[in-house]
């Protein structure tokens, strides 16, 4: 395995660690009472739907990258960009939602978990949409060409994005049951 895929590896394998924490931490606090049930806000459904679907417009990118398609490659890099942007705009739309419907950072510990870990996550997706952004770069400035350092470049890139994905639907499926 390249040193670089297994350094992010152990990187993603951290910031599992700590969601798990996040986690456990909700779930002690729970059980403890005084724990304020609340609606999900309906944009985290549609900002899951955005950063599923960024996944699989980067995903493409890269397919397109490996077949010789710099026209698929470059357009599908910008709409990731795109989307990851969205996505990061819709969680704070979600947290303007909780604010409205008397959900406060200050408030209820079970509101105070969602703004925390929703905000971590929306950390490390603002890391993955640099990392996007410099992946177009590397597709507008250097001459198009696949060689085995940009394929891993990008590959890097695509398994980051990947795994803030996976963790956002998770970070959701644990709001749904805890809400």
């Amino acid at each position: 395995m390249h040193p670089q895929k297994f350094a992010l590896l152990v990187g993603c394998a951290s910031m599992m660690m700590m969601f798990v924490a996040f986690t456990s931490a909700l779930i002690v606090r729970q059980a403890q009472g005084n724990w304020l049930e609340f609606q999900m806000p309906s944009v985290f459904y549609i900002s899951t739907a955005v950063i599923v679907t960024s996944s699989i417009t980067l995903h493409l990118a890269y397919t397109a990258f490996l077949r010789g398609s710099e026209l698929g490659y470059k357009g599908l890099l910008i709409v990731t960009a795109i989307l990851g942007v969205v996505f990061v705009y819709l969680q704070y739309n979600g947290w303007l939602q909780m604010n409205a419907d008397g959900i406060f950072l200050d408030g209820n510990p079970s509101g105070s978990f969602v703004y925390v870990i929703t905000a971590a996550h929306a950390g490390h997706l603002i890391a993955g949409i640099a990392t996007v952004i410099m992946a177009l770069i590397h597709a507008f400035v250097l001459p198009y060409k696949v060689t085995p350092r940009r394929k891993n470049r990008f590959q890097l890139v695509l398994w980051f994005w990947h795994f803030v994905d996976f963790l956002w639907v998770y970070l959701l499926i644990l709001f749904l049951m805890a809400y």
